[in-house]
């Protein structure tokens, strides 16, 4: 039967420096970044046989650290403050900034163990205490109450009643249906026609009033074409429609079984 050996195992090139760091005792803020390096190094050779994903990020880092390590032996950079610049500055902020998030994690995997161990009860409460409701006493709400605050309490209701009232559309009229009967309008024309025997579709337009007056009237034409009452002629796109009247509108019965039919 095989031995599991259990070697250590970082969770990235960040936890294998502080590992570092807690080992060696060091001051995260002044890191002899030589020392450093060459342990690191020591431990990337070891991991050589990792899988490449894994260790690429431990090779940046090493890379990392090779340039600070450069970067120390030269001298020192100004800013434009005029103040030296620390190659480890950067470093020294991302390990701290892990460390905190990786202590965060421990509270956390702390408080999840900790509620393992914790059970609610569901609460069973009786309905007739959910139903139960304190009596109101009357004299208690009407307790230092005035005309005069009675009067203030009034007059903010009607502030936000006014102020709920849209401005633009509160001028607006109101928008009542108009019916218009197809059958009326087709009788509407039967008179007309008893005194015009030959008219445009205009002169109808003239004495329509609105939009729907003038939908249902062109309805009534197509109606009466349909009968055969009618003739209609457009000489050309956009002309005028000519309306004949071909029979007598006397004769003109059937509209009233049209328009019980409508």
């Amino acid at each position: 039967m095989a031995i599991s050996v259990k070697l250590n195992v970082f969770e990235g090139p960040l936890d294998l420096l502080l590992h570092l760091i807690d080992k060696n005792k060091i001051d995260i803020y002044d890191i002899p970044i030589v020392e450093i390096t060459d342990q690191y190094m020591e431990y990337i050779h070891a991991m050589e046989k990792e899988d490449l994903g894994v260790m690429s990020e431990f090779m940046v880092m090493a890379a990392t650290l090779l340039d600070i390590k450069c970067r120390m032996l030269l001298p020192k950079e100004v800013n434009e403050d005029g103040e030296e610049e620390d190659p480890r500055a950067e470093l020294v902020q991302k390990l701290l900034e892990y460390k905190m998030y990786k202590y965060m994690s421990y509270e956390l995997r702390d408080k999840m163990d900790d509620a393992e161990g914790i059970y609610y009860k569901k609460p069973t409460v009786p309905k007739e205490v959910l139903q139960y409701r304190e009596p109101v006493d009357p004299s208690a709400l009407l307790e230092g109450l005035t005309l005069e605050k009675l009067n203030e309490i009034y007059k903010s209701i009607i502030r936000k009643q006014d102020d709920r009232i849209d401005p633009i559309r509160s001028k607006f009229g109101t928008i009542e249906k108009e019916e218009v009967s197809l059958s009326d309008k087709m009788l509407q024309m039967k008179d007309f026609a008893k005194s015009h025997r030959k008219f445009s579709f205009r002169q109808l337009l003239e004495r329509q009033c609105s939009k729907v007056q003038v939908i249902v009237t062109f309805l009534s034409v197509l109606e009466l074409m349909k009968m055969g009452h009618i003739h209609v002629v457009q000489e050309e796109l956009f002309d005028d429609i000519q309306i004949d009247v071909v029979t007598d509108p006397d004769t003109w019965k059937n509209l009233t079984e049209f328009a019980e039919d409508a």
